[in-house]
């Protein structure tokens, strides 16, 4: 990738994820909040699933480094290498937020609107997303990936600028309708805006693939 220091801080946040969780591992009671559901209600899990959490913090750092290196598309990564150096960040401070938050929830519980929070940051993702989703590259492990972009370059530079457009309409969406009181509401809006962002871009790569095809 373009950036050793941000790949660096990849690997940091991932270890600290880890530490915040073994340091305050002994103070947890057995049961911790691991899930927040649509209906308000919170399920408690064994204390130990705090480490799931760590363990994909872990495996991602491992993964944003190896994935790339044995794409058989793997030169494309150098185009878009800064943006995948950050979004690689913004994972692992995503998951790092979720510990904090199940840490939060179990010493001091109803501080913080779990189902805010995570809607909000869930629209953030999707606007950070959308911004850059038209910069990345044909690749076989980012991005919208169908058999109709993978085999042509055109249709992949259509579908990811329609696709930025979808992310980043999704995201103003889920950040606007997070303060709604209804929790249910609100996370069938999150599904909705997800599954449509989805679709209308794998649908037009179909469509703009098919019109390629009669050209030819």
């Amino acid at each position: 990738m373009k950036s050793p220091k941000l790949r660096f801080i990849n690997y940091i946040l991932a270890v600290c994820n880890l530490a915040l969780a073994a340091i305050l591992y002994p103070s947890l009671p057995e049961q911790i909040p691991m899930n927040w559901n649509i209906d308000g209600t919170v399920t408690y899990d064994d204390k130990h699933l705090i480490f799931l959490m760590c363990g994909m913090a872990i495996l991602f750092a491992f993964l944003f480094d190896i994935l790339p290196k044995i794409d058989p598309r793997k030169k494309n990564y150098e185009k878009f290498g800064g943006f995948y150096d950050v979004f690689c960040i913004f994972m692992q401070g995503f998951l790092l937020m979720m510990t904090g938050i199940i840490l939060m929830e179990t010493f001091r519980p109803g501080t913080l609107s779990v189902p805010l929070i995570i809607m909000i940051s869930t629209g953030i993702l999707f606007l950070f997303i959308g911004n850059y989703m038209p910069k990345v590259r044909s690749n076989y492990y980012m991005g919208i990936k169908t058999p109709w972009t993978l085999s042509s370059e055109e249709v992949w530079h259509k579908t990811h600028r329609l696709g930025g457009k979808c992310f980043c309409i999704a995201g103003i969406i889920m950040i606007i309708f997070a303060f709604l009181p209804d929790q249910t509401v609100m996370f069938w809006i999150t599904m909705l805006c997800t599954i449509i962002a989805g679709i209308i871009p794998t649908i037009m790569s179909y469509i703009w693939w098919k019109q390629e095809q009669h050209n030819l």
